[in-house]
């Protein structure tokens, strides 16, 4: 892992392959080596960036509350202490969110954007009130008291609920808690696709039971020019499920051509 120093945070982030950089954004809550496998199909085809997102695996948390859209500055933050201009994005779940207000914020660095197993829009209020009860609860009894839970509900392939638990338990409250609050207060960007000119690739699970495969339908009704890849038989992790099929299709971030105006 490298770190770089940004505002007073420590991103760590890894690096591999060549090419065009290509970030993988990894979901909640977890950290950067949920990629490696699909990390591994890429090698020859981009310049791969695994950061951890703020407070999750090695990069440092904060005190302060914070937002979905802060968390979309700190990899441009990223991108500038790494001397990027421009970069394919691809976000898993919480990741996808982190991307699609990066998107909106910053269009003209985006060379393409994947959704993995994630939507666009905001959460109902009941889901809301869910997750900052969530929070309250890491906050006091730290995050193993939903490892299991979040485990099982990420994959239903035992194996994987067995790599994914230890995980999940080595992350920190701080960033736990955190990130669960700017997921509860984010906005929903489905309007954002009207404007978009650059490459987009949904990639989803048939499968999964957190967010269903219609939230990926209903952006690509909104959004034809979208590229939908839908994973039979495979969960909310298509990189652990499927991490050679889930390569190809972020491959597909390249072949994508869009059309004029």
């Amino acid at each position: 892992m490298e770190v770089k120093t940004i505002g007073g945070l420590e991103i760590a982030y890894a690096r591999s392959g060549r090419g065009s950089p290509l970030f993988l954004i990894h979901g909640y809550p977890l950290d950067y080596s949920i990629w490696n496998a699909t990390a591994h199909f890429l090698q020859n085809d981009f310049e791969i960036f695994q950061p951890d997102v703020r407070g999750f695996g090695q990069s440092t948390p904060l005190d302060a509350p914070y937002t979905i859209a802060d968390l979309a500055d700190d990899l441009a933050h990223l991108l500038d202490a790494l001397q990027i201009e421009s970069a394919y994005i691809a976000g898993h779940s919480m990741g996808g969110y982190i991307a699609l207000a990066f998107a909106k914020k910053y269009p003209s660095r985006v060379r393409g954007l994947a959704l993995v197993a994630s939507q666009a829009a905001a959460d109902s209020e009941e889901r809301k009130r869910g997750r900052y009860q969530t929070a309250l609860q890491v906050e006091a009894q730290g995050v193993e008291c939903i490892a299991a839970e979040m485990a099982d509900k990420l994959s239903e392939n035992q194996k994987i609920r067995e790599t994914l638990r230890p995980l999940i338990e080595k992350q920190g409250k701080r960033g736990v808690a955190g990130a669960l609050k700017a997921m509860a207060e984010r906005e929903d960007t489905t309007a954002l696709f009207a404007a978009i000119d650059f490459p987009v690739v949904l990639i989803h699970g048939v499968a999964d039971q957190l967010i269903p495969l219609e939230r990926a339908e209903e952006i690509e009704r909104r959004f034809p020019r979208a590229r939908l890849v839908k994973l039979p038989g495979v969960g909310h992790m298509p990189m652990l499920d499927a991490p050679e099929k889930t390569a190809d299709a972020l491959r597909l971030l390249r072949e994508t051509k869009m059309p004029c105006a």
